[in-house]
C-alpha cells in the first residue's frame, strides 16, 4: 500500500488563490474551503490512493517563533483566508480523512514525523508527501519516501532532490540555512546563493565541515573568500537557521497505518458543513467516489 500525506495548509492557500471566490450561508468567504474539498476528493479518486492524512497549521506561529523573532507569523495573510483555517480542518474531517492539527509544531513537522513512522512500516510500499514545499525535501528517502507536486504532476525521489538542489536530502536544512527561505522568514547568510551553496555542501555536507578559510576548500566557487568570511562571522546564526529549517520527527501522532485508510465521509457532518458552504451537491460526489462508481 501507499500512504499519502497531504500539506493541508498549502492546499488551502492554493485553493484560495486558484478557486472561484464563494460565500457561505452566513456570508463568510468559503471559496478556499470548497477548493480544498475538491482537491482532496480528486486525490481520493486516483487509483491506489487508500490511506491518507492531512496536516494543517491550526495557527501560523509555532515553537520556532520562540527561537527567532524574524520567523514567519500570520501577519500579511488575508483575513478571509485566515478565517477559513478552522473551517478547512472541519471540512477534511467531515470528508473522512485523518487530520493532524498543529499548534506547537507545524504541519511540515507532522508530515516529516509521519513520513519517518510510516516509511519504516513493513506493510507500506511507499510514502507520498503531497507538497511542493522545499522543506520537505529533507524527508525523502530513495524511492520509498517521495514528494509530489500535485499541481505540476511532478514526483521527487532522492535522486531528484540531488538534481534539483545539488545536495542530498540530509543536507537540505544546511542548504536552507545558507541560502535562506523567505517564505519562513529565514534570512540566510549574505552572498550564499543556490549555486555556491550546492557546490560547497555537495563536498562538505554539513555546516560544521565547511572550513573557515576558503584556502582550505577543495572545491572552486566564485567569490569563495567572501563566502567563507561571511560564514565564519555568522556561524552561530547559521546554526540557528538550520535548526529552524530542520523538521521535527517526534510529533506525537496517534494513528497507525490502518487508521489512515479512507472509509468514506462522515455523511451527517459533511451534509451539515456543505449546507453552510452552499455546496449541497458535493456529498453526493463523495458518495460516488466512496462507492467506487
Amino acid at each position: 500500500m501507499r500512504i499519502h500525506l497531504v500539506d493541508g495548509t498549502y492546499e488551502l492557500f492554493r485553493a484560495h488563490y486558484g478557486a472561484p471566490p464563494a460565500r457561505g450561508r452566513d456570508g463568510q468567504a468559503v471559496g478556499a474551503t470548497r477548493g480544498l474539498l475538491r482537491s482532496l476528493l480528486a486525490l481520493l479518486r486516483e487509483p491506489g490512493v487508500t490511506h491518507v492524512a492531512v496536516a494543517f497549521d491550526s495557527v501560523v506561529e509555532s515553537f520556532r517563533n520562540d527561537l527567532f523573532d524574524g520567523y514567519k507569523t500570520g501577519e500579511g495573510i488575508e483575513p478571509e483566508l485566515l478565517a477559513q483555517f478552522p473551517l478547512a480542518e472541519r471540512a477534511a474531517r467531515a470528508l473522512g480523512v485523518v487530520v493532524w492539527s498543529m499548534v506547537e509544531f507545524e504541519a511540515d513537522d507532522a508530515l516529516m514525523s509521519g513520513a519517518r513512522r510510516f516509511g519504516a512500516a513493513s506493510e507500506v510500499e511507499q510514502v507520498v508527501i503531497c507538497t511542493p514545499d522545499k522543506d520537505l525535501a529533507q524527508a525523502i528517502e530513495g524511492e520509498r519516501v517521495v514528494g509530489l507536486d500535485r499541481r505540476k504532476g511532478v514526483q521527487l525521489d532522492e535522486a531528484g532532490v540531488a538534481l534539483k538542489f545539488g545536495v542530498s536530502p540530509a543536507s537540505i536544512p544546511d542548504y536552507l540555512a545558507l541560502v535562506g527561505d523567505a517564505a519562513d522568514g529565514i534570512p540566510g547568510i549574505p552572498r550564499w546563493g543556490a549555486k555556491s551553496t550546492s557546490t560547497v555542501l555537495a563536498r562538505y555536507g554539513k555546516l560544521e565541515e565547511i572550513p573557515d578559510d576558503a584556502g582550505d576548500w577543495d572545491v572552486k566557487v566564485r567569490g569563495a573568500a567572501t563566502l567563507a568570511t561571511n560564514l565564519a562571522e555568522a556561524r552561530e546564526e547559521a546554526r540557528l537557521y538550520r535548526r529552524l529549517a530542520t523538521l521535527r520527527e517526534d510529533v506525537p501522532l496517534a494513528e497507525g497505518v490502518d487508521d489512515l485508510r479512507w472509509r468514506g465521509p462522515d455523511r451527517r457532518a459533511l451534509e451539515e458543513l456543505c449546507g453552510e458552504l452552499g455546496f449541497e451537491r458535493f456529498p453526493d460526489e463523495v458518495d460516488r467516489v466512496a462507492s467506487g462508481a
